[in-house]
């Protein structure tokens, strides 16, 4: 048996390990945190929510076919893209009225188990027109569900099925939903129940121009996950998913889910009266650009531009003017235009508000009394009367021309004062004015006629941008006049 010495290589030894342990120190070490990260596993999720999760699908009554006609939908298409309509076009079944109604597929959308009485949240446009509703569980029990409401607005519904003892979802908290966290959507793309995808949350708040905020999520959504949860790592829903961006039709990276916060406040006023009901205030407003905001004193381009105030709506009353800008509601900083009817949206009608002004340079508190949203009106149009003819001076270096507005203009548009733009030119038209346009205030100055408006432009210095305050019609809007560089 061979035998080593090695008490002649401690020395080479001891200085090796010397060596690498300097080697170590240098080199990247891996947190343990980061060692022990790895990609989810979702089974447990899916064994734990997948129960309560439910397919939907919707039927709608139509008279049996007797004959036949060019499909509408086919000839719509023609016409839109001017297209001539084939003389051999196929003919679509033209309804008979001799004969009964006939129940047809209308659509497929998917859905969660609320409470473990039968109380299901989906979006509304999964139901809307549906004369039957159909829930089908993941044990592929089948019930008729009775539409308890649902609200356009926001995109939700809440049906009802007759059972007891149903597996129902946890709901999350939206305000520890992270970007970046990973998230996972339960439904049924094109009628394939029970499919499973997963990403993560990629923006939270995302303003698409509807009623809610959005979040932004890259989990794969395709026709017929509508109305399904959006699922947290902790088994809770955090959303409903709802839409997609796609060019295709088909999903291409992007969806988007509705918060689950805001669902549930519609859900339970849907569940109490069937209908959901909203606070308003009567305002039309824009968003504040950087441009403006610094050019009237406002420290940053937040907040909601009135451009236009209903007349005799709470705003009316309350001495909310055109031009002002709403920053704050009840307490609440408004950062962009959309944050306002949401925040308002949830007042209870007649409930009193308090809602923070910016106008001409200094702040306004004013009590207002929420009343229930209703439907639009059309703007009405401004009264047109002789008005005296234009009159020369500083206006002119502007290019604009101005002259008075009579007492029932003002009364009419219900400002205290104004000139009217009789011709722009030059600089003004440049920056977007234009005849007949009400120039209420310039430079955070309000202007009460045209005397008072030359005085107030002799003042301004011409080599800076001048803010103006204008009316076109009902609503109101800054438009900033660059000087002419030489």
């Amino acid at each position: 048996m061979l035998e080593l010495n090695l008490t002649y290589l401690r020395p080479y030894l001891a200085t090796g390990l010397m060596a690498v342990a300097a080697i170590t120190a240098v080199l990247p070490v891996t947190p343990v945190w980061a060692q022990g990260r790895s990609l989810p596993d979702f089974t447990d999720l899916v064994d734990q929510v997948g129960p309560a999760v439910v397919n939907i699908r919707t039927l709608e009554k139509v008279k049996a076919s007797a004959g036949g006609n060019i499909d509408e939908q086919m000839l719509e298409f023609f016409k839109r893209f001017g297209i001539p309509v084939p003389p051999n076009m196929p003919r679509a079944p033209r309804p008979d009225p001799s004969q009964p109604d006939e129940e047809q597929p209308r659509g497929v959308g998917s859905g969660f188990i609320l409470t473990t009485d039968g109380f299901v949240m989906t979006n509304a446009h999964v139901v809307e027109g549906a004369d039957e509703v159909i829930v089908t569980l993941t044990d592929k029990r089948e019930f008729k569900a009775k539409i308890i409401g649902a609200d356009k607005r926001s995109d939700v519904a809440v049906v009802k099925i007759e059972a007891t003892g149903l597996p129902a979802v946890k709901i999350g908290d939206i305000n520890r939903l992270r970007v970046g966290e990973w998230v996972m959507a339960i439904g049924s793309p094109f009628g394939l129940e029970n499919t499973v995808t997963a990403g993560i949350v990629s923006a939270k708040q995302r303003d698409t121009g509807d009623y809610l905020p959005f979040i932004q999520t890259d989990v794969a959504i395709n026709p017929g996950n509508s109305g399904g949860p959006l699922i947290n790592m902790r088994g809770e829903v955090v959303g409903i998913n709802s839409q997609i961006y796609s060019r295709s039709g088909g999903f291409q990276g992007i969806s988007f889910a509705i918060p689950v916060d805001e669902a549930i406040r519609v859900s339970e006023q849907l569940r109490v009266s069937g209908r959901v009901t909203r606070g308003r205030i009567g305002v039309q407003i824009d968003q504040v650009t950087k441009e403006v905001a610094e050019s009237i004193g406002l420290e940053k381009n937040q907040g909601a531009l009135v451009r236009g105030v209903e007349s005799g709506a709470p705003a009316d009353k309350a001495g909310i003017e055109a031009g002002d800008i709403i920053v704050k509601f009840e307490g609440k900083t408004i950062d962009k235009a959309s944050d306002l009817p949401r925040m308002v949206g949830n007042i209870k009608p007649g409930t009193k508000a308090t809602v923070t002004v910016f106008r001409r340079g200094a702040t306004k508190d004013l009590s207002v009394t929420i009343a229930e949203v209703e439907a639009d009106k059309p703007a009405r149009p401004v009264v047109k009367s002789e008005a005296k003819p234009p009159v020369a001076g500083p206006a002119q270096a502007l290019g604009l021309a101005v002259s008075e507005i009579t007492e029932a203009q003002k009364k009419e548009m219900k400002i205290k004062g104004g000139v009217k733009i009789d011709t722009a030119d030059g600089a003004g038209a440049r920056a977007g004015l234009r005849e007949g346009d009400v120039i209420v205030s310039i430079a955070n100055n309000e202007v009460s006629d045209v005397k008072g408006f030359e005085a107030a432009l002799a003042k301004i210095d011409k080599t800076k941008n001048i803010t103006v305050l204008v009316r076109r019609g009902d609503l109101a809007q800054f438009v900033i006049i660059k000087p002419i560089r030489g």
